[in-house]
Parts: C-alpha cells; structure tokens; sequence
C-alpha cells in the first residue's frame, strides 16, 4: 500500500455530450466502470469517487467496488468543489498521505500503467507535481505532493487542477500521455472513439 491516494472525478453534467458520459459504454462496461477499476487496480490507496449530477444513476455502476464514494451537491459550481470534497475525504480517511492523483472520467485510454508511472517517477524525483503530457497540455492524470493540498482545497468556480500546475510549472516534471489527447466531450468525440475500434486497454 503507498502512501498515494487516488481522486477520479465525475461529478460533471455532461452538457455537451447530451447524456452522461460516466454511463456511456466502453468495451462491456460503462465508462466509470472502467475508469475506476483502471484506479483500483493502481497502488494507490484509497481510491476515492467524486459524484455530482446524475449521482443516483452512476452510483449503482460502482457501488460493489472499493472505493470512496463521495457526493458533491455543488458540481454545479465547478470542477473545485470536487476537487475540494476529494481532498478532504483523503485527509479524513488517510491524514498521512503524502501525495494525491487526480484523474476524470473521460479520458478512456488512461491506465493502471500510468497511473503507476505517475507515482513512480515522483518517487524517483520528489517533484511537487508529477503530470501528463498530451499535444501542448500539461495535465490530469496528475499527482500533487501534500504541499500543495491546500492550494487545491482553495481553488474556486470552474478551475481545476491544471490552475495548480501551471501555477507552479517550475515545480512540474511531466510524463508523455499522448492518448490524454483523446477525451469525451461531445457525441462525436464518442463516435469517433468507437470508429477507431479502441478497445480498453490491458490494465
């Protein structure tokens, strides 16, 4: 067990994709199905699931699992709030941890290899940031020294954790993601993910 705990955030409302995201189905499963067994089969410890529209529907995907699930009834104020409630679920459930990953539900080709990797390297290099490269982003799948907890309990509105990050760029050492590229926002991102067969991946 590492002292690394585990956020995946879906507490989002899918606007643009017109149904939520987190039931959509990914291979024989739903996307939070396979997202969070992506996590769970990680080293990390405790995996915790930020909720938030639709929570009564989704909950039941992963309710068998071991996992932390919390509910947020301000995601509609913006990815902070969950970030927020997941950080401080991880300090009342392990006050010891010493590092976070943060990931979302929509990118469907994150693995329980990178997540890995993640914690690797930052055990390698004890960077404050440990995050993933895709296309000119640095981004989530991201992990955060416990230096900087209160700075993500402290973000407001619709800023996630890519706030934090670039706000301490000099303290970030990413790792190649290009599969980060690939997201589900819309119905044709959806449509264009089924018709490039990408099947998930061996985790």
């Amino acid at each position: 067990m590492s002292g690394v705990g585990l956020i995946v955030l879906a507490a989002g409302a899918s606007t643009r994709m017109g149904t939520p995201k987190q039931l959509l189905k990914y291979g024989k499963q739903s996307l939070i199905n396979y997202i969070v067994e992506v996590a769970i089969a990680s080293v990390c410890h405790p995996i915790i699931v930020v909720l938030g529209a639709y929570a009564e529907r989704i909950q039941p995907e992963i309710d068998l699992l071991p996992v932390h699930i919390v509910e947020n009834p301000l995601w509609h104020q913006g990815m902070s709030t969950s970030i927020r409630l997941g950080v401080e679920a991880l300090n009342v459930i392990n006050p010891d941890a010493e590092a976070v990953i943060i990931m979302l539900c929509d990118q469907p080709l994150v693995s329980t290899q990178l997540v890995n990797q993640l914690l690797k390297v930052y055990q390698t290099n004890h960077q404050l940031i440990v995050a993933s490269e895709y296309g000119s982003t640095v981004g989530v799948p991201a992990l955060f020294h416990r230096a900087l907890f209160a700075k993500l309990t402290n973000l407001s509105g619709v800023a996630g954790a890519k706030q934090i990050i670039k706000n301490y760029a000099q303290e970030v050492l990413a790792i190649p993601f290009p599969e980060g590229l690939i997201d589900l926002d819309t119905p044709q991102d959806y449509e264009q993910l089924l018709a490039a067969d990408q099947q998930p991946t061996t985790m």
